[in-house]
């Protein structure tokens, strides 16, 4: 009897964990554009440095999005569709890439793009801290990112946890989410300041 009970609830956990891979889709399918308060906490390889940062995100399918870090240090990274503008305002310094180049296998394109199964491979992992967790594997090896884990609660996106190829880990709370909304073009055009020092990548 015991065992018939071990393998019920094996199999209801797999159901469960199941879902969670099926809210990240409906989430890259349905969700067509968003936007959302954040809080990230980056720590070291070793966890022994910590460095916190807060802003706003926002996206549009595909592939348009804005993270807008407002402390400790002003700056936004915008995808306009065809290059990815990373603008650090202390230094008033713009580095600009080609989206193709950018994208890959990165969050913003976990997040904000159309391609979620090419990119990435799925499984399903246990809930923890109240999520439900989805890690997302990147397809192409020896990348910047190791790997990537998405977080739900009650269906809609919580939390993205990256470890990048040196083991450094950045863990992105979202708040305050809100779906299918309408944001205007402007907010993911991107002009270079006047006098600001701009690198071509």
């Amino acid at each position: 009897m015991n065992k018939l009970l071990s393998i019920a609830a094996w199999c209801l956990a797999g159901a469960a964990h199941a879902d969670s891979v099926d809210l990240l889709r409906d989430f890259a399918q349905n969700v067509k554009s968003g936007r959302a308060a954040f809080t990230q906490t980056v720590t070291s390889a070793d966890g022994a440095k910590k460095k916190d940062s807060s802003g706003q995100f926002e996206f549009v399918r595909p592939n348009r999005f804005r993270f807008a870090y407002a402390k400790p240090f002003e700056q936004q990274i915008v995808a306009d569709g065809q290059k990815v503008w990373l603008y650090d305002v202390d230094l008033n310094q713009v580095t600009v890439r080609p989206l193709a180049q950018a994208l890959g296998a990165t969050p913003a394109a976990l997040l904000a793009g159309g391609t979620l199964d090419k990119e990435f491979d799925l499984k399903a992992v246990p809930a923890a801290d109240g999520l439900e967790w989805v890690q997302a594997t990147p397809r192409v090896k020896d990348g910047p990112i190791q790997s990537l884990r998405v977080g739900f609660k009650s269906a809609a996106l919580a939390a993205l946890e990256i470890v990048d190829a040196f083991g450094q880990r950045s863990m992105l709370r979202f708040s305050g989410l809100e779906q299918n909304i309408r944001l205007p073009d402007s907010t993911f055009q991107f002009v270079p300041p006047k006098g600001a020092d701009v690198i071509q990548q």
